[in-house]
């Protein structure tokens, strides 16, 4: 039977394998877009099995498939389609487009890549998230949503640089700030003020949140190889938008008004009444006084000055004169895009006013964009974009001038005087103290910053044989500066030599030329390879102008050519160029396995000319779990491995750091001399970093629930120190090549929808990453012994084992409560005090580098009604308040001279008090305010950045205005709440990165209303 039994199944199944493999054949078709253009690169797929293809640039494709089976077409930014193979041999394919697939095209500059390709750390914002944030710099709007990355301001004048880390710092001497590219092209973002004096001047507040399409922060050395000696720190890559072909002319206007406020301030000057009544009680804790006369009997022994016995008792109050409640801010946006067949367009033009939160600052930008692309011929693609702005900013002295910054004159002035004579004007004859009418300063001293910036981008795409592109793109970003300080000849710094003026003009530019093939071929079915070649030249040059003068005749006569005397002029001039040649190739098999390399060889003109060359690399790989037989695709539409391993640069030094130098602004009996500047070192090099990544990425349930987990590890060797030489060079030190620094964490992004219906979407997003710095390596002197860079530094201290520049100081043990004496722990941990300062030791205190920082976001939205909340976090490092050395001295200096805060009216004032402020006492220095852990505190903090409610008007009433196509409504706050862990950290906890709160302008609440009216 079981003979009879093969006889008959055995032709049986013979007939039908010749039937299937008859019904094998060769499928065709064309895919392309909604609006019927070719798309070239997609996925064509047979479901169930593993054979693929690629459409052409013409976006044909060819592939064999039996009758029955079905065609998986995909592509990014796309819905992926699936379509039946019929008795047909053509199937053609348009796919529509997915906004939210669209989001997972990850733009990494020199490419753009699916999701599934990238092997390296990157995480991309969409534009709706950035022009969301009303902040005049855009980089702003990336607090918060980028695991790994912290950003503060250097100040919260509007216009002012921020500090941005992405994963720990990598420096100790070099830049330690990301590289930016916009649109392809790296940019310079170095701060364009005039003077180091006045606020920071950001490049990027040039730009307008409202034209930005993406914004993608490259993490690790396998995203940012590419990028060589520029991308040691990160690099931020930045797309404008573009317009689309065939689409009608859609016009979109934005407007944003609203005021703002300091965000968090809890510090507060005394008033008049307080620091009489302190005065009183410290000259009876140091002379004996009786309280009822002691300030007559500090007059009459002549410790006090007399007039105090003037004082009427009113409360002027400096502190709410110089803050400008409620400061205006508006910015307004008009765009234009669309497209025909062949041709698509983007332009727009903005204008930004911001005042500041303190009197005579503010911020004010005109910006234009035009993006042009072009289908020239059929293998011929054009595109072009300009964005032109004029920026002017009139800052405030913050810097390193030190009374006539308003925020030290609030907080030190002698609330005793009266800001204002009788008939209303300014009194520029301040009685009490020796500070200046600052309000007077403000009225009548100029500080203005003015940068007007065109950033031009050409390129053309060249299809010569099919699959393989040449690229040829030239840019030149044009930055001319005007600054201008004049102070007045009645008040202030200039009133002893009749006013005084410093001007300068700076012009910069940046030309970057790239030339590249691209070429993108299959071996086999499975076999997906893409190259690139590119050839890039970047040259920056760099003019500088300025003048200053003194004596002048009478008021309001403010420029250069009327000052008198002490004219002065000069001028410098730097030009530098970088040379690489990149090399990019990734291949993936059936979508699964993807392996990417990277070679950059890079010449920088800082550097000798035998040391100019550098090679930088990188290899990565990626496991797309998804699409094995064996992963339940039911339940993970995504899960990924990925691994890199990389080497990057860091050539952000002094342009001629290499070389000795001589300086030619010495005098010798009259006549000009010149004199040895600088040893020089002719090996010197770039500093260089290696970043190990490793990384899961996930999707679940349709992406109902997403994120990623990475572990990082970089290390920056070579780096920059300053290293002491003999004396016999006549130099104190030399740069050298010395030391590391190695940065390592943890990084987790999550992202869930909780609902989604037809009505109602409620989405919940959160990221939080982790750095441990610590310096590896450092210089040895001629003693064996470590060199602290730090060395000199009161408050920081660099060594092998602990994070760079920690803080290093005397451990406040706190207050006697017998005495009321200050006092320290001697061995600077515990156990015995003194209140000796200077025998207590220093030891280290932690770190400015926060430990962790993260974000929390969630987005509900129902019928046309949304909400968005953002929060940001940090923590694990701590801050120290700068200038508690002035304002929280126990003696004369504040109650005296100037004032105090109003913490020293918790202070000691008998036996048994348990208080952190010692005893007053007008003619002791007991150095409570000196450096130490008193004035060190836990940097952690929360603050609710972003909070929005909003309207999108549904189209079912737009229906009836036939010009109108989307309305919406939004109330936005920013930094509406701040949380903060130590309740003794009165100034804002958002500081600069290291770790300073300084008397400068302070992050900004603000409440704003925004109308949109596309048409």
């Amino acid at each position: 039977m079981k003979s009879k039994l093969t006889w008959i199944l055995t032709p049986l199944l013979a007939l039908m394998m010749s039937f299937s493999f008859a019904q094998e054949k060769t499928i065709t078709g064309t895919v392309t877009d909604e609006s019927g253009l070719p798309l070239p690169g997609v996925s064509v797929l047979v479901v169930g099995t593993t054979k693929g293809s690629q459409t052409d640039f013409d976006g044909n494709y060819a592939i064999v498939a039996s009758q029955g089976q079905q065609l998986r077409f995909s592509y990014v930014g796309q819905k992926t389609v699936e379509k039946l193979v019929g008795s047909s041999a053509v199937v053609n394919v348009q796919l529509l487009e997915d906004a939210q697939a669209l989001e997972e095209v990850i733009v990494l500059g020199y490419s753009s890549k699916g999701v599934d390709e990238v092997t390296g750390s990157s995480v991309q914002v969409a534009g709706d998230k950035i022009a969301g944030v009303q902040l005049p710099s855009i980089e702003q709007a990336l607090q918060g949503k980028v695991a790994g990355l912290q950003m503060s301001n250097a100040s919260g004048t509007p216009g002012s640089a921020q500090d941005i880390r992405i994963r720990g710092v990598g420096s100790i001497n070099a830049s330690n700030q990301p590289l930016f590219v916009i649109d392809g092209v790296p940019i310079i973002n170095d701060n364009f003020s005039g003077s180091d004096n006045a606020s920071t001047f950001n490049p990027m507040s040039a730009f307008n949140s409202q034209d930005i399409e993406t914004m993608t922060v490259l993490k690790d050395a396998g995203a940012t190889a590419a990028y060589g000696a520029r991308g040691s720190n990160g690099v931020i890559v930045i797309t404008t938008k573009r317009g689309a072909n065939n689409k009608k002319t859609v016009f979109n206007f934005t407007s944003n008004v609203g005021f703002q406020n300091e965000a968090y301030n809890e510090a507060a000057p005394l008033t008049g009444a307080q620091r009489l009544e302190l005065l009183a009680e410290s000259l009876v804790n140091s002379e004996g006084y009786a309280r009822e006369t002691a300030i007559q009997s500090g007059v009459n022994d002549g410790l006090v000055a007399s007039n105090v016995l003037d004082y009427d008792g009113t409360d002027y109050k400096w502190d709410a004169l110089l803050k400008n409640k409620d400061a205006m801010l508006k910015n307004y946006t008009l765009s234009a895009s669309g497209g025909d067949e062949s041709s698509s367009f983007y332009a727009s033009l903005g204008y930004n006013k911001t005042e500041a939160v303190v009197v005579g600052a503010n911020f004010e930008r005109l910006n234009g964009i035009l993006n042009y692309n072009k289908k020239m011929r059929d293998n011929v693609d054009f595109s072009s974009s300009i964005n032109v702005s004029n920026t002017k900013q009139n800052p405030i002295l913050e810097g390193g001038s030190f009374f006539a910054n308003p925020f030290i004159t609030r907080a030190l002035i002698n609330p005793f005087n009266n800001p204002f004579n009788e008939d209303g004007s300014y009194n520029t004859d301040l009685q009490y103290g020796s500070l200046p009418n600052v309000l007077y300063l403000l009225d009548n001293n100029i500080t203005r910053n003015e940068l007007t910036r065109a950033l031009a981008n050409t390129k053309i795409d060249w299809e010569l044989v099919n699959d393989l592109v040449f690229s040829t793109r030239f840019s030149i970003d044009l930055a001319l500066t005007d600054y201008k300080n004049y102070g007045n000849q009645v008040e202030g710094d200039s009133e002893d030599v009749g006013g005084s003026v410093v001007v300068s003009a700076e012009k910069n530019y940046n030309y970057v030329l790239q030339n590249s093939l691209n070429y993108k071929f299959k071996l086999g079915e499975n076999h997906n390879f893409n190259t690139t070649a590119l050839f890039e030249y970047q040259r920056n040059q760099n003019s500088y102008l300025f003048g200053s003068g003194e004596n002048f005749p009478t008021a309001g006569l403010t420029n250069l050519d009327s000052a008198g005397s002490n004219i002065d002029a000069g001028s410098s001039f730097v030009d530098w160029y970088n040379v690489s040649y990149l090399g990019l190739l990734s291949y993936n098999f059936a979508g699964k396995y993807v392996v990417d390399a990277t070679y950059r060889r890079e010449g920088s003109s800082r550097f000798s000319e035998g040391l100019r060359y550098g090679d930088f690399g990188s290899v990565g790989v990626a496991w797309n779990l998804h699409r094995e037989d064996f992963v339940n695709n039911n339940i993970f539409n995504e899960l990924r491995l990925r691994g890199s391993y990389g080497i990057t640069g860091n050539n952000a030094i002094d342009e001629n750091s290499y070389q000795a130098l001589l300086s030619y602004s010495a005098d010798y009996a009259g006549s000009g001399a010149a004199f040895a500047s600088q040893f020089g070192n002719p090996v010197l090099t770039w500093e260089k970093g290696k970043t190990l990544d490793v990384g899961l990425d996930f999707g679940i349930y349709d992406n109902r629930l997403s994120g990623s987990f990475a572990y990082y590890n970089r290390t920056t060797s070579d780096l920059l120190q300053e290293v002491p030489l003999s004396l016999t060079s006549g130099f104190d030190n030399q740069q050298q090549n010395i030391g590391e620094i190695v940065n390592k964490g943890y990084e987790l992004e999550l992202n869930y929808n909780v609902i989604q219906s037809d009505n109602f979407l409620w989405s919940i997003s959160g990221n939080i990453g982790t750095v441990d710095n610590e310096v590896t390596k450092l210089a040895i002197d001629g003693n064996g012994e470590e060199i602290d860079p730090s060395a000199g530094s009161v408050y920081t201290t660099t060594q092998v084992g602990i994070p760079v520049r920690s803080w290093y100081m005397r451990t406040w043990a706190g207050v006697n409560e017998t005495t009321g004496d200050p006092e320290w722990y001697l061995n600077g941990v515990d156990g015995e005090v003194t209140s000796d300062y200077n025998a207590a030791e220093r030891i280290v205190q932690g770190s400015a580098v926060p430990d962790y920082t993260a974000g929390l976001s969630t987005h509900l939205e129902y019928k046309g009604i949304f909400m968005d909340l953002d929060f940001y976090a940090a923590g694990g490092h701590q801050v120290y308040e700068q200038f508690a050395q002035f304002y929280l001295r126990t003696n004369s200096f504040t109650l005296g001279s100037f004032n105090g805060d109003q913490r020293l009216l918790d202070r000691w004032q008998e036996p048994g008090d348990v208080t952190d402020v010692p005893r007053l006492s007008y003619n002791e220095n007991n150095n409570f305010h000196a450096t130490s852990s008193r004035h060190l505190y836990d940097g952690d903090f929360i603050r609710l950045r972003n909070a929005a409610i909003g309207y999108n008007v549904p189209s079912r009433f737009l229906n009836k205005i036939a010009f109108i196509d989307g309305l919406s409504f939004t109330l936005r706050g920013t930094n509406l709440a701040t949380w903060v862990k130590d309740d003794g950290l009165k100034l804002d906890p958002e500081v600069r990165a290291d770790g300073f709160t300084r008397l400068t302008t302070p992050p900004t609440k603000s409440y704003t209303f925004g109308v949109n009216v596309k048409f």
